[in-house]
């Protein structure tokens, strides 16, 4: 198989770089670069094409999809809590001035 070539793939795995791509291309980013950022996403969340061999049916980690949206996922608990309490006295003093 050459390289490049989406033949091992599933048609849900074709679906969802397909869907991947086209949200990078909303935001600006190029063709070219989108569509590879897509299949990259597609690769990292179940391992690369699943048609046929021994690796078909192993579950999906979704490891890529895991990690947007989350502010300060990267601190720890405390520094979450932290974070938090931060947020919670500046709403509360603004909301004083008021």
């Amino acid at each position: 198989m050459p390289r490049g070539d989406k033949d091992a793939y599933t048609d849900k795995q074709k679906r969802k770089a397909a869907h991947i791509e086209q949200g990078y291309e909303d935001r600006g980013v190029s063709e070219n670069e989108a569509e590879a950022r897509a299949w990259a996403t597609v690769n990292k969340d179940s391992g690369g094409g699943n048609t046929s061999g021994s690796g078909r049916g192993k579950p999906d980690t979704h490891e890529a999809s895991s990690r947007g949206g989350r502010a300060h996922a990267s601190g720890s608990a405390e520094q979450r809590s932290a974070a938090a309490r931060k947020g919670w006295d500046t709403r509360r003093k603004n909301a004083a001035k008021r």
